[in-house]
């Protein structure tokens, strides 16, 4: 795995980069402020960019809309001390693949990274509750239209989407509806599939954007 490391602290981009080598990763590049990192971008071509949200001058959220505008494909996840629901869903909203906390466990953090480079979108656990604040309309995101894709999904398809927004487990929503495990799962996998995502995580964020779930608290 090839990573890029965007962050205007240097104690924390150096400690960050010699973690990541000694767990067999090479840091392509690791730079302080956003046009070092846009010219690295494009030199190094790494499987995967971490970026700050917190920069002087182009901040983070800025950087990423312009590397998604060039590079549409490219894993890009924020790597951020902030746990704000508005920076969570700018940035999902923006293009990133992954929103993680600066004080993750290293182990976690490797996960993360290998799950993001598979094309998986990942968010900080702790920040679950973010994407069902956001559902029961504690956060606004943008309305964007909603597609052909979801509105194929059946009314129990849509309940079950919901749910997954608000970060509840296979079993709870079983629980919840009064329908086996297995049952779910099946109806997931149909979310998954048409809505053309590969995560419950993806899922849960097109929910929030196109106001898909209109949930009581």
């Amino acid at each position: 795995m090839r990573v890029l490391l965007i962050d205007d602290h240097a104690l924390f981009r150096f400690g960050l980069q010699e973690l990541l080598e000694r767990r067999g990763i090479e840091v392509v590049a690791a730079v302080g402020e956003s046009s070092a990192g846009l010219e690295r971008v494009a030199a190094t071509a790494p499987d995967v960019v971490l970026l700050d949200m917190r920069m002087p001058g182009l901040t983070g959220l800025e950087l990423l809309r312009q590397l998604r505008a060039v590079y549409s494909a490219m894993p890009i996840a924020m790597l951020t001390t902030s746990a704000e629901e508005r920076d969570v869903i700018d940035s999902l909203q923006s293009g990133a693949q992954g929103y993680l906390l600066k004080d993750m466990e290293p182990d976690a953090l490797i996960a993360a990274l290998g799950e993001i480079v598979q094309g998986r979108t990942v968010v900080a656990p702790e920040l679950t509750g973010v994407l069902a604040r956001a559902v029961r309309g504690a956060v606004k995101p943008p309305a964007l239209a909603t597609t052909s894709t979801a509105d194929s999904l059946t009314p129990r398809e849509q309940e079950i989407l919901c749910h997954l927004a608000e970060g509840q487990s296979n079993k709870t929503i079983a629980h919840e509806l009064g329908i086996s495990e297995g049952t779910v799962k099946l109806h997931v996998k149909a979310i998954l599939r048409k809505l053309t995502v590969h995560s419950r995580v993806e899922a849960a964020v097109i929910a929030v954007e196109r106001g898909l779930c209109k949930r009581g608290g």
